[in-house]
């Protein structure tokens, strides 16, 4: 039972840091608030970093409950997350914009004429989008229960969420320390690892759902 909850950690952990992108909301984060104060800087970083988890957190309690509701069952919901998951992880090695995972051209424009961005475009969709909601509704899914296995996803959660916030307050110097490339070759490694996990989530959904025999 450890060693699962361990993989269930590790597995959160990496799924996480793909659709959340902490690297990638830090720089977009960097961008945005360029002329501002360093004291609303933070104000705006800890206000929606605080918004974005509790939207997670949210999904991560009732978001099963919601779906059985809809009538979706844990197959399709394996394989309909395993395929967002992947068109995600295939934007991630190309190094391409997602509006899974990042702001549209439309999205950052808007933002660009806000003073404060921490509820958008910071708490959703760039922490909170329609990737992590995905995933943690997955993940959760996945536990089947488990009391165990569903601390440990909510708890890789909240690691990711905490690395999140810490890249938001030093932004500017992550920027300038990894610059374009590192962040890209950081984000590449990540969609291959989101790509393969999602092709597992795929296979496991098509396999529960018992339209492949054997």
């Amino acid at each position: 039972m450890d060693g699962l909850i361990l993989e269930t950690f590790t597995v959160g952990l990496a799924t996480f840091f793909a659709t959340i992108g902490p690297l990638d909301v830090a720089a977009v984060f960097a961008a945005l608030t360029a002329g501002e104060a360093p004291k609303h800087r933070r104000r705006m970083a800890v206000r929606g970093a605080l918004i974005a988890t509790g939207i997670l957190i949210t999904f991560a309690l009732i978001g099963e409950s919601l779906l059985f509701a809809l009538g979706i069952s844990i197959a399709a919901l394996r394989t309909g997350g395993g395929i967002l998951l992947l068109l995600i992880g295939i934007d991630m090695v190309f190094a391409r914009s997602s509006g899974s995972t990042s702001t549209t051209d439309e999205e950052e424009q808007e933002a660009l004429g806000k003073r404060d961005i921490s509820v958008f475009p910071i708490a959703t969709p760039l922490i909170a989008g329609p990737g992590a909601m995905g995933a943690v509704i997955l993940l959760m899914a996945n536990t089947e229960g488990e009391l165990a296995l569903q601390v440990a996803v909510i708890a890789s959660l909240m690691v990711i969420l905490v690395l999140t916030f810490g890249m938001l307050l030093l932004a500017s110097k992550i920027q300038r320390l990894f610059g374009v490339t590192g962040m890209h070759v950081v984000t590449r490694i990540f969609g291959v690892l989101l790509s393969a996990l999602a092709v597992q989530f795929i296979f496991d959904g098509v396999a529960q759902s018992g339209l492949i025999s054997g």
